[in-house]
């Protein structure tokens, strides 16, 4: 790897932000296009106030497309010239435009304290994870950029000002066991080097449902359904009733070593074990937040939109919000308003409607297929057994269930990863998640698959379902050790 610009996933992210910014530089052009030929048919029959009101979005498009596209500059200009290293890291602050990220630097002599300059939106791709860990390219002293594991987000950084600053949030990060934290595998294994650092004062001791999923009519039965590999006959049963319920996984006493299954052929695992990515799910694991979710309709039993998890998965609420918007533009619209105010007032309802049309089009395509999916999968008669960890995907922070087999012991490698819907409310979305960071799950479906034969299944854990937010992915091929790399980083050592 000569440069960050190697790794195709940045080069990627890179030209997809360069064509982001370029879209909305033609959006902000089009618009003051349009806006000017508003502005000379209208100036005449209503005020100027008005005329004029549709040039700002056009600025604002312009010039947040222009920002953009200076920053994609900068970008380009600093991962060409470097490459990606691999640090441990923590956020401060809460601001809506800016955040703080610390790094420790490669040596763990120093902290580099960086601001990000991205939207709330933006920076939570780049969130460091739970782990604590971020991929960076650049100089502290000048800038560079930020990425999750496996380099696919980008955000632009720049150090903090003022030495008193500097020391206060340096201090925070220590306070946090930012320089006793262990240290991360660099990419391609290579010897993280010495990178400069601050030339001031940061010594350490001054310092909203899965898509591809098949209709009924191309669905497989369960006579036809062959299990996750390595399912065994007492694993696979018919109906709840012959299930054991989950179990949760704690230590070497709970879990069944090799010994317990005979005359199989063991291979050793290439990559993490169930004992690392253990110590990964019980470093990540953190408060779920709030009160426990109220109790909801068993989707066994009902239709799906009688269960309210359900409900929201299939996007029912967003139909219910435009509805009321379009019910709130038309009792306006009903009283007379000013002729000075129909002009905006037809601009609104043409919006809230056309938001009416997307979020019905969306349900019907879209989230009621899904939910009727789900529970289809919910209701089948085959479901297994695996062991789990419970792993937060740095791009996001959404859940993500890593399965073990059921008996092979603390060496055993993961066999899939299902992708968990956040079951909380944006603002703690973990809520509602298991307790345990690792345990025992039952797998219901293979029912419904994707256009390319993924099964669709849905996790049973603590007496409740939890929703996927995808197909059930087997370790096959570089895409799925890439992904358990992003969730859990290789770790080559402790620091002292």
């Amino acid at each position: 790897m000569t440069s960050a610009l190697d790794v195709e996933e940045t080069a990627g992210a890179l030209d997809k932000y360069r064509r982001r910014a370029g879209g909305l530089i033609l959006a902000g052009v089009v618009t003051l296009a349009l806006a000017v030929g508003f502005w000379a048919l209208l100036v005449d029959t209503v005020s100027s106030r008005t005329a004029a009101m549709p040039f700002v979005p056009g600025i604002l498009l312009l010039g947040g497309g222009t920002g953009m596209w200076g920053l994609a500059w900068r970008m380009r200009r600093a991962l060409g010239a470097g490459t990606w290293s691999v640090h441990p890291a923590v956020a401060i602050g809460h601001g809506r435009t800016a955040t703080t990220v610390v790094l420790r630097s490669p040596d763990r002599s120093e902290a580099w304290p960086l601001t990000v300059i991205a939207t709330r939106q933006r920076y939570e791709l780049v969130r460091p994870g739970p782990d604590g860990v971020l991929w960076w390219c650049g100089d502290p002293r000048v800038g560079g950029v930020l990425a999750p594991p496996g380099g696919g987000e980008l955000i632009w950084a720049k150090p903090v000002r003022g030495g008193h600053v500097r020391r206060r949030v340096v201090a925070r990060a220590e306070a946090e066991g930012l320089m006793h934290r262990a240290t991360p595998r660099q990419p391609g294994n290579r010897v993280p080097g010495p990178v400069p650092g601050p030339d001031q004062a940061t010594d350490v001791d001054s310092v909203r449902g899965p898509e591809g999923v098949q209709e009924p009519k191309a669905v497989r039965g369960p006579e036809a359904v062959r299990g996750p590999e390595g399912v065994q006959g007492p694993e696979a049963v018919r109906g709840p009733e012959a299930v054991q319920g989950p179990e949760d996984v704690q230590g070497p006493e709970d879990v069944q070593g090799p010994e317990a299954v005979q005359d199989v052929a063991r291979t050793e695992p290439s990559g993490p074990t169930y004992a690392e990515l253990f110590e990964h799910a019980r470093r990540q694991a953190g408060p779920r937040g709030g009160r426990a979710p109220r109790p909801e309709r068993d989707a066994r039993e009902v239709a799906w939109w009688r269960v309210r998890s359900l409900r929201r998965v299939a996007g029912v609420h967003r139909v219910v919000i435009a509805l009321g918007f379009c019910a709130a533009v038309g009792a306006v619209a009903l009283t007379g308003p000013p002729k000075e105010d129909a002009l905006k007032l037809g601009a609104v309802g043409v919006l809230v409607l056309g938001a009416l049309v997307y979020s019905c089009h969306r349900l019907l395509t879209v989230g009621r297929p899904a939910a009727r999916a789900m529970v289809r999968a919910l209701t089948g008669t085959v479901h297994v057994r695996r062991r789990y960890t419970l792993l937060y995907d740095p791009r996001g922070g959404a859940p993500v269930l890593v399965l073990f087999p059921m008996y092979d012991g603390w060496d055993a490698g993961p066999e899939a990863v299902l992708r968990l819907i956040p079951p909380g409310p944006p603002k703690q979305p973990r809520r509602g998640l298991p307790a345990k960071p690792a345990g025992t799950v039952e797998l219901h479906g293979w029912r419904d698959f994707t256009v390319d034969g993924r099964p669709f299944v849905v996790a049973w854990i603590d007496g409740r379902p939890h929703w996927p937010a995808g197909p059930y992915q087997e370790a096959d091929g570089p895409e799925f050790a890439a992904l358990v790399d992003r969730l859990a980083p290789p770790l080559e050592a402790q620091a002292s």
